[in-house]
């Protein structure tokens, strides 16, 4: 088994989560100290009512694993289409931006400067490490809203509000479908510590329709072949020759270049299906590799929202048309890029209840917590966030959507495999993640 460094990130839930106020208390020396020795004096947290509402979204750029630049520059660009219309109650948007780095020292200095310029919230955002950056915001008071889903404590921290179920709503709801349609089925993963919590919540699913656990593979985080492991999923994944096996490729990024193995080792092979989750496969990946002659024909695909050919992303087109025309850093079928378009989105109606109020962290998260219902044109269920939700037993507190889409590529384009959304709410609450 060939190994990485292992990401201190974690998916796997702690039965109990940290009590708010000690983290709060502890948050708050740290980032009283980091303002004592030289980022300057904290602005105060709404200011004039003429001065612009400023906010920050920060995600990977330029690294050797997971990148989702699209998420700072649709920031900008939905920055500068509000605006044009005369901003939100007539203020002025600034976006800040933040390369992550997929590094927890750069994620703990976008933090930084987070609390530093005075933001009132943090929006659409990508992280593997949220263990780094939400003390500080939390010690600041700074809500995280719309982040990607990728660790627990997105889940957890009483300043997260999530738009979506991350990562085990995806691989929850994968495992339900697959039950119904596969053989044997290999889950290809990295071998980091997010990566050892993939396999329970897959299993989830499949042991929710009656299926056998899947077979487990570690695979280095930013390998640059998987010839190895492409081999032994087939191996492993046709070993019953009256069912058709399945093979599951978690890894990101990377996900293209396993399947790019897996073109090449198949061929010796019985056929198997391929499935994977969004964020490890979208439109721009199928086209790059081939359109209909590539190794994502036929897979089978879970995502948080529509299909991005869907009708109900025509406002978020509108918007890049308008504004980002031409950025190629900007694909309206990435994940990342839809789910800062629904952050912002429920952060303009935070700040647009709040009529002539001031806008700052605190009133934006009183609101929050109060029960604000925000709507998000039929992209997700209703989102109303609250401490304790459904799935607050096993280590999901703040989860208020739990459902997920069915997709399939079909001639080499991303289409809706069942109508409506799935809601894996008790497939998770029976997850063993112990």
């Amino acid at each position: 088994m060939t190994g990485s460094p292992r990401n201190r990130s974690r998916l796997l839930p702690r039965r109990t989560s940290r009590p708010f106020r000690a983290g709060a208390l502890a948050s708050g020396a740290l980032a009283t100290t980091v303002l004592a020795t030289g980022c300057g004096v904290l602005p105060g947290p709404g200011g004039d009512s003429d001065e612009p509402i400023t906010v920050m979204t920060w995600a990977p750029e330029k690294t050797s694993a997971t990148n989702k630049p699209g998420m700072p520059a649709f920031a900008k660009a939905y920055a500068r289409w509000v605006n044009a219309g005369g901003g939100i109650n007539g203020r002025e948007l600034n976006v800040i931006t933040c390369n992550e780095r997929n590094d927890s020292v750069a994620a703990s200095r976008c933090a930084r400067a987070a609390v530093k310029k005075g933001v009132v919230a943090v929006l659409g955002s990508y992280s593997q490490h949220a263990d780094t950056f939400l003390p500080t915001l939390e010690g600041a008071g700074i809500p995280y809203i719309g982040g990607y889903g990728i660790t627990t404590d997105e889940f957890t921290s009483p300043l997260s509000y999530p738009v979506n179920g991350g990562q085990p709503a995806l691989l929850a709801g994968l495992g339900r479908a697959l039950a119904d349609v596969c053989g044997p089925v290999t889950l290809i993963r990295p071998d980091t510590i997010a990566g050892d919590q993939l396999p329970p919540l897959l299993d989830s699913g499949l042991s929710a329709g009656g299926h056998e656990p899947t077979a487990d593979q570690r695979a280095a985080e930013e390998a640059t072949e998987y010839g190895g492991q492409a081999r032994q999923a087939l191996e492993a994944s046709t070993t019953d020759p009256e069912a058709e096996g399945c093979v599951v490729p978690a890894l990101g990024d990377r996900t293209s270049t396993f399947m790019d193995s897996f073109r090449r080792a198949r061929a010796d092979h019985p056929d198997v299906r391929t499935a994977t989750v969004l964020g490890s496969v979208d439109q721009t990946t199928i086209n790059t590799t081939g359109g209909a002659s590539s190794p994502y024909e036929g897979s089978y695909v879970t995502g948080w929202y529509p299909a991005s050919s869907d009708g109900l992303w025509d406002p978020m087109k509108d918007v890049i048309k308008k504004e980002a025309f031409g950025d190629n850093r900007i694909d309206p079928a990435d994940a990342g890029v839809q789910t800062t378009w629904i952050a912002y989105t429920v952060f303009k109606q935070v700040v647009e209840s709040l009529g002539g109020e001031e806008v700052s962290a605190d009133t934006v998260v009183r609101t929050l917590n109060a029960g604000l219902k925000v709507e998000t044109g039929g992209l997700t269920p209703t989102l109303r966030w609250q401490f304790q939700d459904k799935l607050a037993a096993v280590g999901f507190p703040r989860m208020v959507n739990a459902n997920v889409t069915f997709q399939e590529v079909k001639d080499g384009w991303l289409v809706s495999g069942r109508d409506g959304f799935i809601d894996v709410t008790d497939t998770l609450r029976n997850t063993d993640l112990t």
